[in-house]
């Protein structure tokens, strides 16, 4: 199918390429089903949902920026995300860009966990308080403050 994106690029999806999250994201329950359109050359991609053009999120690969972030999943959500190994894991953070690209953040409270394979995802909102909703993405390494 085509789809127009919030970017005003219209690109063909294929049901194989739909992201199914069960619950939507948080504050976008509705919203159910997105793809994934990696930004060639760069370690961000867009998040488009496939119902409503105008919602997108610009995400990234955390471990780019973030060398030190890690966590576990809990067991309910392996399950719920159907990841019987650390390959299944694909890894997203919501990103936040202004206007001076420097002071853009990333929201490492929240990843979105993604099983590629299965097609299913999750926002996980994670209990460890080091990570918050806003890191800078210019931060070296990560030191569990905001820098």
């Amino acid at each position: 199918m085509k789809l127009q994106t919030k970017f005003k690029e219209t690109i063909e999806v294929y049901d194989s390429d739909i992201l199914h999250f069960e619950q939507g994201i948080p504050g976008f329950e509705v919203e159910r089903q997105f793809v994934l359109i990696p930004l060639e050359g760069t370690p961000f991609s867009i998040l488009q949902s496939i119902l409503t053009t105008e919602l997108a999120f610009v995400t990234a690969d955390p471990f780019v920026f973030f060398k030190q972030y890690d966590f576990e999943l809990q067991a309910s959500i392996q399950e719920q995300l159907q990841i019987k190994k650390p390959a299944d894991v694909f890894v997203q953070v919501i990103v936040t860009v202004a206007d001076q690209f420097e002071k853009s953040t990333a929201n490492l409270q929240a990843p979105l966990i993604l099983n590629m394979g299965k097609k299913i995802g999750k926002q996980v909102v994670l209990l460890d308080s080091n990570y918050q909703t806003r890191h800078l993405l210019t931060e070296s390494s990560f030191t569990g403050q905001e820098g």
